[in-house]
């Protein structure tokens, strides 16, 4: 959470805007009779969306998922009943049933790559993603990205035939890709959002790889993936049982830099202003202000330690991508063969997960997901300049008009250099440069975000290269304050 008290947060986004012009120092204050006048700070759409997911239908998927008895990449694809082929063709009529229900608003489809003669995927194997598009209605090449993985495993990696019913990893992340789907699918968007469910992450991440690749090679806007591994246990194995947290991991600078970027960011700062880190600021903003008891807890990392998730495939060739998941994690109840040895259980069994705070967390998701789709793309080609005077101008590119009719304009945002989350900000207006008076450049860290009309904003944007949110390969060159 931000710097402000749990009481505060939950009066929403409006009550942490006063607090911190109230705790912004002198020169801060000023500018509020420079701002231009904004949007609602207040998205009550928001609030609805949180109210409309549903636990009960949170759980009924996840104890069908972990009822195909294993997902195992290498597992049975002909039975209707049990493996990884009866659990994607279940998940593809879910999705073909949630477009019915709103008119055939998902294009749904399935993603296949061949994978074998890897350590665990010994034998050409078809790794297959589901995937479900709701196409935007004024920028439909722009995407926002809720992945889960559909695969599960017991204790042997290469073993596709006990059971390994991955109740928790990853039938939760995976039921909160579908009940996301229901939810957010009533409703019109600006930009596209894909509901993802994606293969082979226990055996090597080859389906995130493949949809990365895939988005690489035909252009996809993917401006953020969310990725959902283990959303659904509370109790960890360090004894701590809490519902109230969750963690976003979120890697710092990006994979994709350059010798040119990395020499740019030694001098200007960024380490902690990827792309990705922004993505989980602006969830940890929205969950401040919008899911009741939660706090997420900001992980300056890309992953825990010696694992990996699918959200690596896409920051490793540039997009923005988090993995959102539980605090407390049982690593007994992971990657193991269900059994009982001198009392303690073993396995990824239902029983052990909790179906409210996977619901939880799929209201976390979906919420991002609209306020992105909702917002206008972030703006690109951010520079920034200032040395040696007392002011600070920011520059960027405009949204085209086409792809944001409701566009409002934009909103300068900066902070200390030490400080977690973004803690001062203005509304600029439709303009593509401002000045901030008497805000020196070295003693602070700055971005920009595009507003729409009914105050919905995109993740702040980092100057520079180090900020954007594209691959670096599709910018061609590191545009500084001279290009603007």
């Amino acid at each position: 959470m931000s710097r402000v008290s749990a009481a505060t947060a939950a009066r929403g986004p409006a009550t942490l805007a006063l607090v911190t012009l109230l705790a912004a120092p002198a020169a801060a204050r000023s500018l509020g009779a420079q701002e231009a006048k904004g949007p609602p700070s207040e998205l009550a759409a928001l609030h609805d969306i949180v109210a409309s997911v549903s636990t009960e239908r949170v759980e009924a998927d996840l104890r069908r998922l972990a009822g195909f008895g294993t997902r195992h990449t290498l597992s049975d694809t002909l039975s209707d009943a049990r493996g990884i082929g009866a659990a994607r063709r279940w998940i593809k009529a879910q999705f073909d049933e949630i477009s019915a229900a709103c008119g055939g608003c998902l294009e749904v489809s399935y993603q296949t790559s061949y994978v074998g003669g890897t350590e665990r995927i010994p034998d050409t194997t078809a790794v297959v993603n589901v995937l479900a598009i709701q196409r935007g209605t004024t920028d439909p090449g722009r995407y926002v990205v809720m992945s889960g993985d559909i695969d599960s495993r017991a204790s042997n990696a290469l073993d596709g035939t006990s059971d390994a019913p991955g109740a928790n990893d990853n039938a939760s992340g995976m039921a909160g890709v579908l009940e996301a789907a229901r939810v957010l699918s009533r409703y019109p968007f600006n930009g596209s959002i894909i509901y993802a469910g994606l293969s082979g992450e226990e055996q090597g991440l080859f389906g995130g790889r493949h949809m990365a690749q895939v988005a690489l090679d035909e252009g996809w806007r993917l401006q953020a993936i969310l990725n959902n591994d283990m959303i659904g246990n509370i109790d960890g194995q360090n004894g701590v049982s809490d519902n109230t947290i969750a963690r976003v991991f979120a890697e710092g600078t990006r994979a994709d830099e350059t010798a040119q970027v990395a020499a740019r960011r030694r001098v200007t700062g960024g380490e902690v202003d990827s792309p990705s880190r922004n993505l989980a600021r602006f969830i940890d903003r929205l969950v401040d202000g919008y899911v009741p008891n939660l706090d997420m807890m900001m992980v300056y990392r890309l992953d825990r330690f010696g694992r990996g998730g699918h959200h690596r495939p896409f920051n490793d060739v540039g997009f923005p991508a988090v993995r959102i998941m539980e605090a407390n994690e049982d690593y007994r109840r992971q990657h193991q063969n269900i059994r009982v040895e001198e009392g303690v259980e073993y396995g990824d069994v239902i029983d052990e997960v909790e179906f409210d705070f996977a619901a939880k967390l799929t209201a976390v998701n979906a919420i991002s997901l609209a306020a992105m789709a909702w917002a206008p793309a972030p703006p690109r080609n951010v520079v920034l300049e200032g040395a040696v005077r007392p002011s600070t101008t920011l520059g960027w590119d405009p949204v085209p008009a086409e792809r944001a009719p409701n566009l409002a304009g934009y909103r300068v945002y900066w902070r200390p250099t030490d400080a977690p989350q973004w803690a001062w900000s203005v509304f600029v207006g439709d303009v593509t440069t401002h000045t901030l008076e008497n805000i020196v450049i070295d003693n602070y860290l700055f971005g920009v975000a595009s507003v729409s009309e009914d105050g919905y904003e995109s993740p702040v944007v980092f100057p520079w290269p180090i900020g954007a949110y594209e691959p670096l390969q599709w910018l061609g060159r590191d545009p500084g304050p001279e290009d603007r």
